[in-house]
């Protein structure tokens, strides 16, 4: 079992029907909404942030029009007055995993009861802050695929990338992934610009220090189980676990 981030949900709702897209559609479009009030800007090439929550909306062709809606309500033309928040709640999942969950909000006390809703059911329980926090990482983390299509020289590649402040390159699933610190990860992504690479995936994500094997096959299904039930859930925006 190897869903430790959100990086599944990108991956594998690109060919989703109907409901699961329509509830990813909602979730990019409060993503978009709060970069540009936490970058302090709707243009893209100003504000780094919103570039990279306008590139996940591209990889799943949010509508031009609900990107540049999701923008103005940014700037403040929100016609419901509603303010998003972003939350973050700390919990366990079945055979004690941890997990953190971020969620865009206008009602922190309706989110927080289907949180904690969602864990219950499957044998999880919500825990308090910072309960979990520790066993992470904030990490930038660019992932590439047909890395070696575009990488002439690996070795000369490495050592460009470190030199942008990259602290591991690491191969998964096919997929060539560079960490680096949340400061530097701007730099790593205009970087690969330079060299024409465009990666997949850019995000700051929480990174376990040391992840965790779950072997008992009732405890492993159920925890597919609620992670299904945390990609497929608008109230959810981002998860990251210390699975193996």
């Amino acid at each position: 079992m190897s869903r430790h981030s959100k990086w599944s949900k990108i991956k594998h709702q690109k060919g989703a029907d109907d409901v699961k897209r329509s509830a990813l559609f909602t979730r990019l479009s409060k993503n978009i909404t709060l970069a540009v009030r936490e970058g302090n800007g709707g243009d893209p090439k100003m504000n780094f942030k919103l570039r990279l929550a306008i590139d996940q909306a591209k990889a799943v062709n949010l509508p031009k029009d609900t990107v540049d809606r999701a923008i103005q309500k940014g700037l403040g033309a929100s016609a419901d007055g509603t303010t998003i928040e972003r939350v973050q709640y700390e919990g366990f999942l079945p055979g004690g995993a941890a997990v953190i969950i971020e969620s865009l909000t206008d009602n922190k006390n309706r989110t927080s009861g289907v949180v904690k809703s969602l864990l219950g059911n499957y044998g999880g329980n919500l825990g308090l802050p910072n309960s979990v926090a520790w066993m992470f990482q904030r990490k930038g983390v660019v992932r590439i695929s047909n890395y070696k299509n575009s990488v002439q020289n690996f070795d000369d590649f490495q050592l460009k990338m470190i030199d942008l402040g990259a602290d591991d390159i690491q191969t998964e699933e096919n997929y060539l992934v560079i960490y680096t610190s949340p400061e530097n990860l701007q730099k790593i992504r205009e970087g690969l610009e330079k060299e024409k690479i465009n990666p997949d995936y850019t995000e700051l994500e929480f990174v376990p220090k040391e992840k965790m094997e779950i072997s008992d096959p009732a405890q492993k299904e159920k925890i597919e189980e609620l992670l299904n039930e945390l990609d497929d859930n608008e109230e959810v925006n981002n998860y990251y676990t210390n699975l193996n």
